[in-house]
């Protein structure tokens, strides 16, 4: 696909990700004369009910640390099947789950650069929540570090809208298996709580180094079930609280993530969190 101009407008260039159903590319928008990412989806690839939800997700919440959604269609040629695509703003930076690799031999990032990284994703998902979707893969490789150095999430391949139809059969599992929640583990039914869970994860490998819930998919995915993950008692301030809480194995235990973004705004400053704000853990 590289070097080609898709439907007359779009001139992509380098390829800068790919996964089952998709590829994303650098290319530069012929009309605005700006530089974008485009994600075209697979010819062969069946679940066009997926590729819809993405962008569906995409076009309802604008947000400072969501992907932002400039356009979207269906490509089509001769020579190949109809392909759908999305144009989406381009991050120049890297991935979470390259920079949680180079900081694993020092033990995990400081824990006011986690709390800040934390403090802007709740707020996005916050956000996504109101608008009525579930992200479902919060994880290190669907969150980008740009010029900011402020995290953006992406990648809304598996959300599901609250007021739409299940999106997967009973018992059919969606996400990530070292990010997921019980509930996704079991194939259950997600509300926008197994996002929580999941970045509760994700914050907890941030400022250790390592997955809690390492080890094969299937491993991974059963360990949740039996145990919670193992929260350093070194952990200063309301972080072990706010953890513990964020990763409750019972959905209806865990804070909201306005809630996550209050506490995780007050530990960026790396001042205690007020009396008030950190109430939602006593269950």
């Amino acid at each position: 696909m590289e070097q080609q101009v898709l439907c007359g407008r779009y001139r992509l260039s380098e390829r800068i990700g790919a996964g089952a159903c998709a590829a994303v590319f650098s290319a530069y928008d012929l009309k605005l004369g700006r530089e974008v990412a485009v994600k075209i989806f697979s010819a062969d690839s069946a679940d066009v009910r997926r590729q819809e939800q993405e962008i569906r997700a995409l076009s309802k919440v604008q947000h400072p640390f969501l992907i932002s959604l400039f356009d979207c269609g269906i490509y089509e040629t001769a020579l190949d099947a109809p392909r759908a695509y999305m144009v989406m703003e381009l991050i120049h930076g890297q991935d979470l789950r390259v920079l949680l690799a180079e900081s694993s031999v020092i033990g995990g990032l400081r824990p006011a650069k986690v709390a800040r990284f934390g403090w802007a994703l709740a707020e996005a998902l916050a956000a996504v929540h109101s608008a009525g979707v579930i992200h479902r893969d919060v994880k290190p490789a669907n969150i980008l570090i740009g010029r900011s150095e402020l995290p953006v999430l992406c990648d809304f391949g598996v959300a599901r809208l609250h007021d739409s139809a299940q999106a997967t059969s009973p018992g059919q599992t969606i996400g990530t298996a070292s990010y997921l929640s019980p509930e996704q583990a079991l194939g259950e039914a997600v509300h926008p709580s197994a996002d929580i869970y999941s970045l509760g994860l994700v914050l907890l490998e941030c400022l250790t180094g390592q997955k809690a819930f390492p080890g094969t998919a299937l491993e991974a995915s059963l360990a949740r079930l039996l145990r919670d993950p193992v929260i350093p008692e070194s952990l200063e301030g309301s972080w072990q609280p706010l953890l513990t809480a964020m990763t409750e194995r019972n959905p209806l235990n865990r804070p909201d993530a306005a809630e996550c973004g209050q506490v995780l705004f007050e530990l960026q400053l790396q001042v205690p969190a007020h009396p008030l704000s950190v109430q939602f853990y006593m269950f």
